[in-house]
């Protein structure tokens, strides 16, 4: 689990600051529109559905959207591995991302409009998340590597930043202002972070497309299938599992049924893929069929964190659904104010850039002081166990209110507290991971399969919604004395403490590689192309 490492004493690269600049607005951007979803949803463009259906719809449509987000860097990753490079991809799908932003403050009372202007959000926003994070990791090399990591925790820092003030802002301005401006806002915000990275454009370290490669992943897997065996007949069963789940778009409805069958296909035809992989050695070299086994080998640590994502998202959904139901006015000191149920995730971003500082400058020194060396993999096993009880203290809460106890949305403090060092742990220590693991000539792939897993993680809460849904199921929940939300958070606690777990187990057998770039790797700033 030990990461080897080498001294290094280069300098932090210059043009850092423009990529952090530009992922402060942009997240701004991002979390100001999304964390005024749900509540918009429910309290203005679904009032043309019954009162009763609107809070399950909101959530319908709420992770849908983030299923989107987290499914389109495969797209970008793909677009800037193999055409036009990270800056470029970055910088024409930002533009694309300006313009789903007009949309939804245009067309605020056109469902239509609306919903076109959160496709192309999540085309723009999607497609660059795996690419600037990666851009990031870019702009070092063996001789600052050591540097990485600060700046891989300063850009998560300023990701919390921009979503503080946007989360604690845009719930009043939805609320004083109307829609319009509410979502406005965040389009400027976007537009400025555009121009901020379009700036240093000359400055940065710009790595190219990867050329045609008859080694590629891709080339080498497909030798590894073509002939007949185990391997392949898994394979098989991934592909036809995939054609039956489509089937049933018309019942399951599209998003699940596309999303299960892409679940599908990664899991059976990279098990089938991980059986026969040997059989590839001889017509590739060794260098290339040892790259696709470590790729795989990523992915198993990606899907084991899915469902700490299916957990992490709800807090934009069921945790503001429950805030909805309890009392919101505060008294400190005497003083009383009043806060929005929407606003309690400005708490989010706050405590992560408290958290950060306290785990890299008191727990983690004070870890290693007694032997416990706080290891990427060990520090992401906490992580999906913190949100795991998270959810125990949340359904501990919803209990309460279920018997008719008047609660405060105050209580929501503890497992907000809980759920965002898990996030610290297994989020921005993810970042780090995912660059730092993947060959060369797949960091965007990789970093997009890790945004994938947030798409897989939202999938289980739309399975989840839909099977409450079924008689049987409510049934079996009415008869356990609990309400239906209820049910939900202890359920989707298990669910974590169970990847939390199995992440452990495999966690011990991973063996962690260093695919930093060489010195000669790239073009430096002065020789790329402008």
């Amino acid at each position: 689990m030990n990461q080897p490492t080498t001294p290094s004493s280069g300098r932090m690269p210059r043009q850092i600051p423009y990529i952090i600049a530009n992922e402060g607005c942009e997240r701004f951007s991002f979390y100001g529109m999304r964390n005024i979803l749900t509540p918009f949803l429910i309290s203005t463009l679904l009032l043309f559905l019954p009162e009763s259906e609107r809070t399950g719809e909101a959530k319908h449509v709420f992770h849908t959207f983030v299923i989107g987000v987290y499914f389109f860097p495969l797209l970008g990753g793909w677009l800037a591995d193999r055409f036009f490079g990270k800056y470029n991809t970055v910088f024409w799908l930002s533009l694309v991302y300006c313009a789903g932003h007009a949309c939804l403050a245009i067309f605020e009372d056109n469902v239509k409009g609306f919903y076109l202007g959160l496709g192309l959000i999540a085309l723009g926003s999607g497609g660059i998340k795996p690419l600037v994070s990666s851009f990031v990791g870019d702009q070092f090399d063996q001789t600052n590597k050591d540097k990485a990591k600060i700046v891989f925790d300063a850009f998560y820092w300023i990701i919390n930043f921009g979503s503080f003030f946007a989360s604690l802002l845009m719930p009043l301005f939805l609320k004083n202002y109307g829609p319009a401006v509410a979502f406005g806002i965040p389009g400027i915000m976007m537009f400025i972070a555009t121009m901020v990275f379009w700036s240093g454009k000359k400055k940065y370290v710009h790595v190219p497309p990867a050329a045609p490669n008859p080694h590629s992943f891709s080339r080498v897997s497909r030798t590894a299938l073509s002939t007949n065996g185990a391997g392949r007949t898994v394979a098989m069963v991934g592909l036809f599992g995939a054609i039956a789940s489509l089937l049933m778009s018309p019942s399951w409805g599209f998003v699940i049924a596309a999303c299960t069958a892409l679940v599908l296909l990664l899991a059976f035809v990279g098990m089938g893929i991980s059986m026969q992989l040997e059989r590839a050695r001889g017509h590739h070299p060794d260098d290339a069929v040892d790259g696709v086994r470590a790729v795989l080998r990523i992915l198993v640590v990606f899907a084991l964190v899915t469902p700490f994502w299916s957990l992490f998202d709800q807090k934009a959904s069921t945790w503001i659904v429950q805030a909805n139901s309890m009392i919101t006015t505060f008294s400190i000191f005497g003083n009383e104010f009043t806060l929005l149920p929407a606003q309690m995730q400005a708490l989010n971003p706050l405590l992560v850039m408290l958290l950060i500082p306290f785990n890299n400058l008191v727990l983690f020194p004070m870890l290693q002081k007694i032997g416990i060396t706080p290891t990427p993999l060990r520090r992401m096993t906490s992580g999906i166990a913190f949100s795991a009880l998270s959810w125990l203290v949340i359904g501990a809460i919803q209990v309460s209110m279920d018997a008719g106890t008047p609660t405060s949305m105050a209580w929501q403090i503890l497992p907000y507290a809980l759920l965002t060092m898990g996030e610290v742990l297994v989020s921005a220590t993810g970042l780090e991971f995912a660059y730092s693991q993947a060959p060369a000539s797949m960091k965007g792939a990789i970093m997009a399969l890790w945004s994938l897993a947030v798409t897989v993680g939202n999938l289980w809460v739309l399975v989840v919604n839909a099977a409450v849904k079924n008689d049987t199921v409510m049934n079996s929940i009415a008869g356990s004395g609990l309400s239906v939300i209820a049910f939900q958070m202890f359920f989707f606690a298990g669910f974590a403490a169970l990847a939390a777990v199995a992440f452990g187990l495999y966690a011990k057998r991973y063996k962690m590689v260093d695919h930093y770039r060489s010195l000669d790797a790239a073009k430096s700033p002065a020789s790329a192309k402008a």
